[in-house]
């Protein structure tokens, strides 16, 4: 068997990485986690300023170690997952190179070898994708948008309302995100909420815990009091419970098409505005995959207990359920990194003990 770099390689420093490579040391692989972020903190490195979990701090935790109570009164802040994904790195001596972007992954023999855009690359046994979907924002297709002279923005770019306040803005969305940024908008500027269908708000006594539970169930049960509650339903955290009160939360239909100055909407009228932000979420991150030829295309990959299919030397972490149950929030990425470094650590010691497998289907 050729020689490889690494074992295993994790592409990704957020917290599904981390996840990972905790289990990854446990087991005694030997493994690199690659970051193209310049410091740890994953995609909460780029959310918005005023972004706080939806369910407390120990519900919000990496295997090992459970996240410190907020400083302040209620959930945990952005800065605050941050510096707990920072001190995690630490706790664990986990060994992560940054910033190191990763280009392609391609076949090579029976070993998977990593491009990075300096040009270097290494080769590994197993490759883990983790790179999240924070790199993949989506926005829906609408007639003339690029007629529209205002501005638009995606949620992945957001930071604060300051460059909104005494403005005219669509917010689209239906999801946590429209409503926690269309609280904090509506604030200083005038705003009209665009869903596909009425939001669904959950109970003002019900946290994100619920949501997290549904989406990791195995089995058909009664679950009160939110039994067909999903990830997209809305936490009604306080900035959101204030909205409600200034009576904001009130969620129209899409639009027809934009025009210029602003857009059309399905009954013939039209409404100027000077900006829209687009909290329509985001598809799997999985572009430096495609050279091996097994990315579909809505971005992700056919997987079997998170093993592509097309390539199982590839394995998947941390892009929602179809690579593990609640696999995107804190809590699912430890759960499902359990239960996927068992797996790997099963595939390498049968490619070890038949030396003429190349690992393709």
């Amino acid at each position: 068997m050729s020689r490889a770099d690494h074992d295993v390689v994790v592409i990704g420093g957020g917290q599904a990485g981390l996840a990972v490579a905790y289990y990854l040391r446990r087991a005694e692989i030997d493994f690199v986690v690659l970051n193209a972020d310049d410091r740890p903190g994953g995609a909460w490195l780029h959310t918005w300023e005023s972004l706080r979990l939806f369910s407390p701090a120990g519900y919000s935790s990496l295997p090992g170690w459970p996240m410190p109570s907020s400083r302040t009164a209620g959930f945990p802040t952005r800065d605050e997952v941050i510096d707990y994904l920072t001190r995690y790195e630490e706790r664990y001596r986990l060994p992560i190179e940054r910033p190191c972007d990763v280009r392609s992954v391609e076949r090579d023999g029976e070993l998977l070898r990593l491009e990075f855009e300096d040009r270097r690359s290494i080769t590994a046994r197993a490759v883990v994708s983790a790179t999240g979907t924070w790199r993949a924002p989506y926005i829906p297709a609408y007639a003339d948008r690029d007629r529209f002279r205002g501005v638009q923005l995606h949620s992945a770019d957001y930071q604060n309302p300051d460059p909104f306040v005494g403005k005219r803005v669509l917010i689209v969305g239906g999801g946590n995100s429209g409503a926690q940024i269309l609280a904090e908008v509506s604030e200083g500027a005038e705003t009209v909420w665009v869903t596909r269908k009425d939001p669904v708000f959950l109970p003002d006594d019900v946290d994100g815990r619920v949501l997290f539970e549904r989406a990791s169930a195995r089995v058909p049960g009664d679950f009160d009091p939110a039994a067909n509650t999903t990830l997209g339903d809305i936490v009604m955290v306080p900035p959101v419970k204030a909205a409600r009160d200034r009576g904001v939360l009130n969620a129209v239909r899409p639009f027809e098409r934009f025009t210029e100055s602003g857009v059309v909407w399905r009954d013939g009228s039209e409404s100027r505005h000077d900006a829209v932000l687009w909290c329509t979420g985001f598809r799997p991150a999985t572009d430096h995959l495609r050279s091996l030829g097994v990315v579909e295309s809505d971005g992700r990959i056919e997987v079997v207990d998170q093993r592509s299919v097309k390539e199982p030397r590839l394995w998947l972490a941390g892009y929602g359920n179809w690579t593990g149950a609640a696999s995107a929030t804190l809590i699912g990425a430890g759960r499902t990194a359990r239960e996927l470094v068992p797996r790997i650590s099963a595939a390498l010691a049968e490619a070890k003990s038949s030396p003429d497998l190349d690992g393709r289907t």
